[in-house]
């Protein structure tokens, strides 16, 4: 039995069937929001404490573009997460997240142990043990409408400075 293309709603360039976009659910669009002013925010206290990686401690400013606009600082940083975003109760946790340069970031997650120890040695073994412990509460305790509203004061707090 033969089928058209039509029939099989196949992309005739790599004869692949066509992903499904189906609606984002409402608990996906939060979470992202929630990815973006968390990254936002780290980032941004990196800046605030060093002003730049918070490992290497390679310095950040504010890029002018040719067009007049800036090109923000924290924008040069990547918002390492040291327990991985997939544990949900720890993906938005402030102690959790790092704003660090990309090189820093690629050789801390090829270096695992060289990262406990990074992270203990820089935040401290209090925090370690916490954050180990966090990881291990109900994701369902997590108030995200709260973190939202967290961040967002965070982040306005770093940008009155």
């Amino acid at each position: 039995m033969t089928y058209s293309i039509d029939v099989l709603k196949l992309n005739p360039q790599l004869g692949l069937p066509k992903p499904k976009r189906g609606k984002r659910s409402e608990r996906q669009k939060l979470e992202t929001l929630l990815d973006n002013l968390f990254s936002q925010y780290v980032r941004s206290r990196a800046i605030a404490r060093v002003g730049g990686c918070e490992k290497c401690g390679s310095q950040k400013r504010d890029i002018e573009k040719a067009d007049g606009t800036i090109f923000p600082a924290w924008k040069q940083l990547q918002c390492s997460h040291f327990i991985g975003r997939a544990t949900k109760q720890t993906r938005w946790h402030e102690d959790n997240g790092s704003g660090i340069c990309g090189g820093c970031h690629l050789y801390l997650e090829h270096h695992p142990a060289e990262m406990v120890e990074w992270f203990i040695k820089t935040y401290g073994q209090r925090i370690y043990d916490l954050l180990l412990a966090s990881q291990r509460q109900p994701a369902k305790s997590v108030d995200k409408v709260g973190l939202v509203l967290y961040l967002r004061a965070k982040i306005k707090e770093l940008v009155d400075r």
